[in-house]
């Protein structure tokens, strides 16, 4: 623990809440665009102790909760089919489609499992060649680089019962969208540290040249995001716009080549559906024609499936930073993490379940500065 609680040191907390009064000289809304920076954010009251005139939104940083609803219902109508293995990651079968989730699935019979690992999904199809296996492959370009080695592995050894269900999402795009909407209220950002230490920072360069704004890499520790909120606050103070690299020791500008190339050699980019948010160009992943035949879309031809988003669900609006969660009149009441009505409030890294987690209300009612250190 001794690395890990320097980043929420109580001293260097107040040191920086300190700087980042002093530097915020002008209102300024900051978004965050990683679920688990949020999560962050929420369970150590670091909005509840910035300057009024600071504020942080919530940005589409959940890739369970940007999965759009059509991935959703593709999928259950795939593990649906009685020759079917479906795996997906945990945090994915309870994520509601039109219908109920996967879990409702499988109690129903359809053979859906939690695996860990694209490759034990691959694993299955090998060891049941009697049987349709599709791995849900969805997330950020943190998760690309497993995936495209799976999809490549599976080519390789010929296993011709494989086959992904592809909805990868891209940050830069997202980011683009939310600066270019009317109702845009974003003046910076966190950047995910985590999706640069793969894809580098090249990308984010562009976004902040673009739009004029400061985006500052950041980890996901409190002391961590404290000096991403200061260096923030400080270009908007100095009017620089410009990217910087608060989590230098994890994040190179270059990235990780080696996992870039292996993407870029299984997936192309294409456009894509953020749930609650629309269809945004160029901003995700799909299989290169050569990988084309582990493509579960075509293999089950259910491309055709298109439902619309519920009307009661504001998700789209706490994605693109224009809401909170407790804005919403369902919040807490029909929508909670047992009886979700969105992706936000049942994935674990999703700004409705961070705050009905931690019991968040629109004035705040906690001191999360505690003696000893930062209050989980």
């Amino acid at each position: 623990m001794k690395y890990l609680d320097e980043y929420r040191d109580k001293a260097a907390a107040e040191k920086l809440l300190h700087a980042i009064r002093r530097a915020a000289t002008s209102p300024s809304v900051i978004m965050e665009v990683c679920g688990g920076q949020t999560h962050g954010i929420v369970r150590y009251g670091i909005d509840e102790l910035l300057p009024e005139h600071v504020e942080l939104v919530h940005g589409p940083g959940c890739p369970v909760c940007v999965t759009p609803l059509e991935t959703i219902d593709r999928a259950h109508a795939i593990a649906s089919r009685p020759e079917v293995i479906f795996c997906s990651f945990g945090d994915m079968l309870r994520v509601p489609g039109t219908d109920g989730d996967l879990l409702r699935r499988k109690s129903r019979g359809a053979d859906v499992r939690v695996v860990y690992s694209p490759l034990d999904a691959l694993n299955i199809a090998e060891q049941n060649p009697e049987r349709e296996v599709v791995f849900l492959a969805i997330g950020f370009e943190t998760t690309a680089p497993a995936n495209a080695m799976c999809a490549a592995l599976a080519a390789k050894r010929g296993v011709r019962n494989f086959s992904l269900l592809v909805s990868h999402v891209l940050v830069p795009p997202a980011m683009n969208a939310i600066l270019g909407a009317a109702d845009n209220r974003v003046r910076g950002f966190l950047g995910p540290g985590h999706v640069c230490a793969v894809m580098g920072l090249s990308e984010y360069e562009r976004v902040s040249e673009q739009h004029g704004v400061p985006i500052v890499v950041t980890g996901f520790e409190p002391v961590d995001m404290l000096e991403g909120i200061l260096r923030v606050v400080t270009a908007l103070a100095e009017e620089r716009a410009e990217v910087d690299n608060q989590y230098s020791r994890s994040v190179r500008k270059e990235g990780n080549p080696a996992a870039r190339r292996l993407v870029e050699s299984v997936f192309e980019v294409t456009d894509r559906k953020w749930r609650g948010v629309g269809s945004i160009p160029a901003s995700g992943y799909r299989l290169r024609s050569e990988y084309r035949a582990l493509d579960a879309e075509e293999r089950f031809d259910v491309g055709l499936i298109a439902p619309s988003e519920p009307p009661e669900c504001i998700s789209g609006l706490v994605l693109r930073g224009v809401k909170k969660p407790h804005d919403c009149p369902e919040f807490g009441k029909r929508c909670t993490p047992e009886t979700p009505l969105g992706a936000t409030m049942v994935s674990s890294e999703g700004a409705c379940a961070a705050y009905h987690a931690y019991g968040k209300s629109p004035r705040g009612s906690r001191l999360p500065l505690v003696e000893g250190g930062l209050a989980p």
